[in-house]
């Protein structure tokens, strides 16, 4: 099959190409498979590229008449794996499906890219391949967590792609999260929080009351709303919409967010298995734990967003299901369709050009 556009020009065709790699979830290309069906029935403006073993992609496509018309196969006969090092894919993964699939998004073939393949190595691949934007030191992944905002959730970063973060870096993560909350959830003017210790300006480690004025100083600039330094509690909260930190805290604070919400999960089961009152109780409370199901389900929200990069760049969970691989692509869609890429380097240029002429002023007390 082919697409009906081999360059993705927006405005002409008002086709999304989506760059999906096939091979690299743990459940296989059958669940990927079924996550482009999901996706291609709920939104006739995508089209995909799908890249892996060429053979096997086939099979499982063309039983998927929804796709029919829809996608080109790109054969690439290596797998990264989940024990595949970083430097490794970089010198020397050109023929695996992830290599594949980014590619496709540096050659202007696809908008955005999608992979539930090794985190590290997605990451190296395409910061090799798609390069970072002008002004961007380093790259940040976005995430989204629930919370009791209007939206549902929050979106915290960065979250596990560089353990280090400068105050000049978490400027830029707060511009890029604020960007992609605009873009990825509609929100206007977001409100932006520094995560630390405590709230009071004095805590926090050396640096962060430098990042602390830096974030307020570019807010205007910026279109946010800087709320200050938050703490942990906040980042299911509603006091901010987007929560800044280093890759090592945010790793961290969202695995241990995952961890306690599954062991909620599994105590509440347990709760309503442990006696004939407790599972009446719970036929009683079906619709309502239903909801709160549907409210908690990490699928919904399945995909974190390397931002500073010059391409969209969604990783999807190694474990995804079709459900899951389907809102990985339904935020690819959702950020090439706005234009994100282009909004976020303007908004990292602009502050740039702002932080340097802030240091200017304090070094010789001129406006340069």
């Amino acid at each position: 099959m082919s697409l009906e556009t081999k360059t993705p020009a927006i405005g002409a065709t008002r086709k999304i190409v989506i760059s999906v790699d096939a091979m690299g979830g743990d459940r296989g290309p059958a669940a990927v498979v079924a996550g482009l069906v999901a996706s291609a029935e709920k939104n006739p403006e995508i089209n995909f590229i799908v890249h892996g073993d060429e053979g096997e992609i086939r099979r499982l496509l063309d039983k998927r008449k929804t796709l029919a018309g829809r996608y080109e196969v790109r054969h690439a006969p290596r797998v990264v794996t989940m024990q595949d090092k970083p430097s490794q894919v970089m010198r020397s993964g050109q023929d695996t499906s992830m290599w594949s699939t980014i590619e496709s998004v540096r050659l202007g073939e696809a908008h955005a890219a999608v992979s539930c393949g090794n985190t590290g190595a997605l990451m190296a691949v395409s910061m090799l391949r798609l390069r970072k934007i002008p002004g961007v030191n380093r790259p940040a992944i976005a995430a989204l967590w629930p919370s009791r905002n209007p939206g549902g959730f929050n979106v915290i970063l960065d979250v596990g792609a560089d353990v280090r973060a400068d105050s000049e870096d978490l400027l830029q993560y707060g511009l890029m999260g604020a960007s992609y909350a605009r873009n990825g959830m509609d929100l206007q003017r977001p409100r932006v929080g520094l995560l630390n210790v405590g709230t009071e300006e004095h805590k926090g480690r050396p640096g962060m009351k430098e990042a602390y004025d830096l974030m307020a100083a570019n807010a205007e600039g910026g279109s946010y709303d800087f709320v200050g330094f938050v703490e942990g509690g906040d980042i299911p909260a509603d006091r901010c919409d987007v929560i800044v930190t280093d890759g090592f805290t945010g790793n961290i604070a969202i695995k241990t967010g995952e961890g306690t919400a599954k062991i909620i999960s599994d105590f509440l089961r347990d709760a309503f298995r442990a006696t004939f009152l407790s599972k009446m109780a719970a036929v009683l409370a079906l619709a309502s734990l239903k909801r709160l199901q549907k409210r908690i389900d990490p699928r919904r929200v399945n995909g974190g967003v390397f931002l500073g990069l010059n391409g969209t760049v969604v990783k999807s969970h190694g474990a995804a299901d079709a459900t899951g691989v389907s809102s990985a692509i339904k935020l690819a869609f959702q950020l090439a369709k706005s234009g994100f890429n282009d909004r976020l380097a303007a908004q990292v240029a602009s502050a740039a050009a702002a932080v340097q002429d802030a240091a200017i002023i304090t070094k010789d007390g001129t406006t340069g």
